[in-house]
This record gives structure tokens, sequence and C-alpha cells, in this order.
């Protein structure tokens, strides 16, 4: 009987191969209040971007505060933009006061830039006790100075809010705001195609490697920044990763997954906790980081493809 069964399926091709892990993926955001792009002001990128994430569906992303920012001229009517990504669903969490690097900074001052950010933030709705470390700097190869702040954020009561994708968005919409202010034709349709695969691709790299390394694709956390291109296109990105087989979760959600109970130990932190937990398995880091987190590459695809332009070795 079991072997008429299993013909049976074979021949109508059902559950004979494994079963694909579903693909879960949240989104969050740093730098917030950020500086203004070249396509908005602050106060109409943060409109346009409530909108488009409530447009693509996402229920509730995380916005992780650089408190000083909003001492800056930039800055100006951060609080507001703020309340208003927590007032459409969203959550805060702690990303420092000035965005220092840990390796660059003595550690007694690297926790108190997090207490200053904590005193804003303890205050306000939607406020979660979630510490992401500025450039996902955990100290290089300094493990001392690596235990010292994650001794501090355990006593806080604040957990690592790690990222698994890793990615240069922030580059994308550095080349897109620099050619709009110097007044260069671009293509949108294929800005929005570079910015959008470029993001796909980086998540289906890093839930590769998470598979391969540990056997299951964990609730993911897609790093993006606070930037007009975010604005411009995020609603196009989710609906791409919908289509490719993502679901897209919350950020809460996300941070009760296994993964959360684990701090790597090793010194390859700065592409995120799958990378991380892959190079402790014996992967180089060469193998764990994807090829456009690199500005050269992402400059060649800009040139060509955005300002149709030709590419060659001496361009900027």
């Amino acid at each position: 009987m079991m072997r008429f069964l299993f013909v049976l399926m074979a021949s109508l091709g059902l559950a004979l191969q494994p079963a694909v892990a579903e693909k879960r993926i949240a989104i969050s955001f740093d730098d917030i209040p950020r500086h203004a792009g070249g396509f908005f002001t602050p106060d109409e990128r943060a409109i346009k971007l409530i909108a488009a994430l409530a447009e693509a569906g996402v229920e509730q992303a995380g916005f992780f505060v650089t408190t000083g920012n909003l001492d800056k001229e930039a800055g100006e009517g951060g609080e507001d933009r703020i309340r208003a990504y927590v007032a459409a669903g969203h959550v805060i969490g702690n990303h420092t006061k000035t965005h220092p690097w840990l390796w660059k900074t003595a550690v007694e001052d690297y926790i108190a830039e997090i207490d200053e950010a904590e005193k804003w933030l303890k205050g306000e709705a939607g406020y979660r006790p979630w510490f992401r470390f500025p450039y996902l700097d955990e100290g290089r190869r300094d493990l001392k100075k690596r235990d010292a702040v994650r001794k501090a954020l355990s006593e806080r009561g604040l957990m690592n809010a790690y990222i698994t994708i890793d990615n240069y968005d922030w580059h994308i919409d550095g080349l897109a705001s620099k050619a709009a202010k110097q007044g260069k034709v671009m293509d949108m349709d294929a800005l929005r195609a570079l910015y959008v695969e470029t993001m796909v691709d980086t998540a289906n790299f890093y839930d590769k490697i998470a598979v391969q390394s540990s056997g299951r694709s964990p609730a993911h956390v897609l790093l993006l920044h606070e930037t007009d291109i975010a604005a411009l296109f995020i609603d196009d990105l989710v609906r791409e990763l919908i289509a490719d087989g993502w679901t897209i979760i919350t950020m809460d959600a996300a941070y009760a997954d296994p993964i959360a109970r684990t701090e790597p130990d090793t010194w390859f932190l700065g592409t995120g906790r799958v990378a991380a937990m892959a190079h402790i398995k014996g992967s180089t880091p060469r193998e764990l980081v994807y090829e456009r987190t690199d500005e050269d590459v992402l400059n060649r695809l800009f040139t060509e493809r955005v300002l149709k332009e030709k590419w060659n070795d001496n361009n900027d």
C-alpha cells in the first residue's frame, strides 16, 4: 500500500521535494531624522514614506533614532516626523545620540551616547527597548569593547537590534541625490529597477546563507535608511518582495524569532547576524558579502543604467 501511494504521488509530482521554507522579512530604517536628499524636503519625504508604507501594506516598520540629529538644522521638525511615523503604526528604537563608530570611541563615552538617546526615546509613544549599533560596528576586532557594550545593553534591558540583510541603499540614494542636484537627466524607471532588484537580490543572498548554514530561514530584518529613494520606491520594493515569495512581517514579530536570542561570538559582525553566524561555522568574509555592497559596482550600474552614460575607470 505504501509503495502504491509513493508511486501515485511520484506520478503526480507531489511531496517528493522538501518544503520550501517561508521567507519572512521586517523593514527597518536607520538615522532618523535624516538630512534632506535631492528630491524632497525632510517633511515631504516623511509624508511620502508614510503613505508608501501604508499603500504597500506594511503594518509596522522600525525607525532607529539618532537623537542628536534633532539639534541640527536638518533635524528641524524631526520630533513631529518621528511622531508621525509612530502615529502611522510604526515603532522607534535607539541609534545613539551622535552616530559614532564604536571602534573609534571609548566604551564609557559610547555607553553615554546610548543613555543620552534613551532619555528622549523613553518618553515617546512607539518606543521599543532596542539598540542598533551605528554602522553595525560592534568594535571590529576589539572583543573586550564589544563585550563591554553588550553587558551595558543587558544591564539596561536593551536588545541588540540586529539586522540580517545588509546593503548600500544609502549609496544608491547618494548617487541619485547628487545627480538630481546637478540637474542630470535620470531614467527614473531604471533607478527604480536598480534599487528594487538590489534589495531583493541581497535579501535572497542572505536567506540562502541562512538556510545553508543553519538549516532554516529566520525572520529577517532588512536595513534601510530614511532616504528619498526609499520614499520614492519602498512600495515597489515591497510588492517585488511579495512577488518573490517573501512575507512582510512586523518588527515585533521579527525580534521574537529564535535568532534574536543568539549573540554571535565573532568579530565579523558588520554585515548582520546571519553572516556572523555563518562566519562562526566556517564561511569566509568574502563569501558573506553581497557583490553590490561595493560602491564601485553601484557607481558603474548607476552610470550605465540610470544616467545612460558610458562607464570607465575614471568615472567619479
